[in-house]
């Protein structure tokens, strides 16, 4: 596949169902993520693999924030925000680790690490695979940060979900940027 043709082509999967991509194919996965813009050769970029059991503790950890944060919150709804983790088969955490003490702004460091997420995706993509990128409250939570082993002040900048992609595709649109574009007068 073409850089282009990836580019292009890339959206969010509705569904993914096993397989997730196997060792060979994250190892090019996290390469293609370490080839992310990095001003000042930081390399803020935190990656946590869930898969398998962990899963499961994940799920339990979502749900238990949803607990802290709504005490009143139903059973079925802790239920459901424990399926989150089932949604793939693998879900990486993608943290900034900002170095407070170097030049380059905080702001620079996380969009690194968010540029490191989109090339996972991509990444995915032109293996074949498919991805979802994640953030809801787990993302800004201290608790969720330690327990995937992140410092407290790591920003989670999303949770991927890779796998294959199930069921119905999501349509590629052509997603208009004219509008979105202005030159600068001379």
């Amino acid at each position: 596949m073409q850089a282009i043709d990836a580019l292009l082509a890339r959206r969010s999967a509705r569904a993914l169902t096993e397989p997730a991509p196997d060792e060979g194919a994250l190892e090019l996965i996290f390469s293609a993520a370490a080839r992310a813009p990095d001003h000042g050769r930081l390399r803020p970029w935190r990656f946590v693999i869930v898969r398998g059991a962990a899963r499961e503790r994940f799920g339990a950890l979502l749900a238990e924030l949803l607990r802290r944060t709504h005490p009143q919150i139903g059973e079925d709804s802790l239920q459901r925000e424990r399926l989150k983790a089932f949604r793939a088969p693998l879900i990486v955490a993608v943290a900034a680790h900002c170095d407070g003490g170097a030049k380059i702004p905080a702001i620079e460091q996380t969009l690194a690490a968010g540029a490191a997420a989109h090339a996972m995706m991509l990444a995915a993509f032109a293996l074949g695979f498919n991805a979802m990128w994640k953030t809801g409250d787990a993302a800004y939570d201290a608790t969720v940060k330690q327990a995937l082993g992140l410092e407290s002040s790591d920003a989670i900048v999303g949770f991927l979900y890779l796998g294959t992609e199930s069921g119905e595709r999501a349509p590629t649109t052509r997603t208009e940027w004219r509008d979105r574009v202005r030159e600068l007068p001379p």
